[in-house]
């Protein structure tokens, strides 16, 4: 098997950690043409929005400083949603670096993305008697609730680490949980192809209406093509089942191409899908006029972009970053630091807009932790620090 046709599977394996709720599931396609507007596109806007976001981001996280260090000996008991996805192998791997350099153990539950596997492992680390359970990329807590009201009375407190945005509440049955700014990161794919198509967008979003963040990030998307780009613009939502990513994906693309000729940009709002929407554009012989525009930062996908092939456009997280800002959190409740009655506490994770022009700067091949600068290491070493 070829490099290139592992970092595809991997693609397709990473789908998984969106698993979530499935009470939010539908399925099919709806249509969702902009609200009419007699205004036209503001390009002065999207362009001024799409420049702020492709600079090196700031460290802006604000906190008290504590010693991070008086909760060496503790144990962190971390649950991903799968072992297998390359976002929780890397962003795990970072986490556990900054606990081995600070003192704390490190228990990594392996498992592949079953509810059955995520309930033992719950119960393995009561059994264990931990410190923190931390449920990483993340399993549902809606599918662990006698789970975690088991560890609530074991005295074990629960971590929940990117999985709702920024302006959502937190789900029942966790202590604290750290977002991720998945609504900006929508409203900055919108943003690029209106920009891209001079106002002239008309977008097949790909999306999976059954994980959790995707009823958010539909609404974003929804709401900036009808305030930057009104009538001019067009779009429509194509559901996807993650059980079906494999299979449908390449389908429905080919489908929607072949229906409407006139399509100039598809967004999948979790970038492992673009290892199954490029091939699909290029089977329909669209590679010239359709683009497509994504978010996470995955590295298969930014090498793809670099390459000029069909993406052309990715908001990017450091995964690097996440690692620290998930245990800057981990380790404030290992050291009884104050936290938010919200029980939300926003590390600021940043995103970077990368294109052709510094795309080059994640790194060839890219890399998690290339093309963001270091800011947070300064920033994170100066709050752990204290004397």
């Amino acid at each position: 098997m070829s490099r290139r046709t592992l970092r595809l599977t991997a693609a397709v394996a990473v789908v998984s950690a969106f698993a979530v709720t499935a009470a939010l599931a539908t399925t099919g396609a709806k249509a969702g043409p902009a609200a009419p507007s007699v205004t036209p596109a503001n390009l002065a806007y999207v362009n001024a929005e799409i420049a702020k976001y492709k600079k090196i981001p700031a460290f802006t996280y604000r906190a008290s400083a504590f010693k991070a260090r008086a909760g060496a000996g503790k144990t962190i008991f971390a649950i991903p949603i799968a072992s297998y996805i390359p976002y929780i192998v890397q962003t795990d791997g970072r986490m556990a670096r900054v606990a081995k350099r600070l003192g704390y153990k490190w228990i990594e539950f392996a498992n592949q993305g079953q509810p059955s596997q995520w309930a033992d492992g719950v119960q393995q680390a009561i059994q264990k008697k931990v410190d923190l359970i931390v449920l990483q990329g993340a399993p549902p807590p809606q599918l662990l609730v006698p789970q975690l009201a088991a560890a609530k009375a074991a005295g074990i407190p629960v971590l929940l680490t990117h999985i709702i945005d920024p302006s959502e509440p937190v789900p029942a049955g966790v202590t604290l949980a750290v977002p991720a700014p998945f609504q900006q990161a929508a409203r900055l794919e919108a943003d690029w192809t209106i920009k891209q198509t001079k106002g002239k967008a008309n977008v097949l979003i790909i999306t999976s209406n059954e994980v959790l963040p995707t009823t958010g990030i539909k609404k974003a998307l929804s709401a900036e093509y009808a305030k930057r780009c009104g009538s001019t613009c067009t779009y429509k939502f194509v559901n996807v089942p993650v059980s079906d990513w494999a299979t449908k994906i390449g389908t429905e693309v080919q489908s929607a191409l072949q229906a409407d000729p006139s399509i100039n940009y598809i967004i999948p709002i979790y970038d492992s899908m673009a290892g199954l929407v490029v091939p699909a554009v290029k089977a329909a012989g669209k590679q010239n006029t359709v683009h497509v525009a994504t978010y996470n930062g995955t590295p298969f996908v930014m090498d793809l972009l670099r390459a000029g092939d069909v993406v052309d456009m990715e908001v990017g997280e450091d995964l690097d970053w996440l690692g620290h800002a998930f245990m800057d959190a981990a380790m404030r409740m290992l050291t009884s630091q104050p936290l938010p009655k919200s029980k939300l506490l926003d590390e600021k994770t940043p995103l970077r807009v990368f294109d052709a022009t510094n795309v080059a700067e994640a790194g060839t091949p890219a890399v998690v932790d290339k093309g963001y600068g270091k800011a947070y290491k300064v920033g994170y070493a100066k709050l752990w620090n204290k004397k």
